[in-house]
């Protein structure tokens, strides 16, 4: 299985101003947006940090997600939550010839934690014999900041502000997040039981 961003979060979907704010950064002075790739760069780390830990995607954006075999013949779960559309759905076979597959042979199975693809019928479309299937997804609590729930908002802005504060460090200090932060996001963190099957 291999997934791949398709697009990326936009610059103006990032919260620089408030993140200024959240540092008590002045303001006022000629060189005001002198640090805004800057900071725009330490959202963009802490957004992936944080979604790496809980497996959700906070801002919206498309994704390609590759599979040689389902793991269900009428329902394959989904790598990523939460999931608001299935772009396509398209069978690549061994020579690299793309088949779409009608959109009324699959569906949505919306869900917070494990969103799943659903065969409308007996069975998902059959994947090639060598070759795999790609399913396109738009996944994202939203395409705007305001779209993030509360907590996992905040937790941005404590992990960046982490990374901006610590970013002249050279010593590793572990691999654990702030305690702020892990005690925020914790409740998004996906529980793994039955490898995502059916118990």
């Amino acid at each position: 299985m291999m997934l791949v961003e398709l697009s990326s979060v936009p610059p103006a979907a990032l919260p620089v101003a408030g993140f200024k704010d959240h540092l008590r950064l002045g303001s006022g002075f000629a060189d005001d947006g002198l640090q805004d790739e800057t900071l725009a760069a330490f959202l963009r780390a802490a957004l992936a940090s944080i979604e790496a830990r809980t497996g959700k995607i906070l801002l919206e954006r498309e994704f390609r997600w590759s599979v040689t075999k389902w793991r269900e013949v009428d329902r394959q779960p989904l790598p990523l939550a939460p999931v608001s559309a299935i772009g396509a759905v398209v069978q690549i076979d061994r020579n690299g010839t793309a088949i779409p597959v009608a959109t009324e042979r699959y569906t949505l199975e919306p869900d917070q934690q494990r969103p799943a693809l659903i065969a409308v019928g007996a069975t998902l479309p059959a994947v090639p014999r060598g070759g795999r299937v790609d399913v396109e997804l738009l996944a994202g609590y939203g395409p705007d900041w305001s779209d993030l729930p509360a907590d996992l908002a905040q937790a941005v802005m404590l992990l960046a502000a982490h990374f901006y504060e610590y970013r002249s460090a050279t010593a590793l200090h572990g691999s654990s997040m702030p305690f702020s932060v892990s005690a925020l996001i914790e409740r998004y963190r996906t529980v793994r039981l039955f490898m995502g099957g059916r118990p």
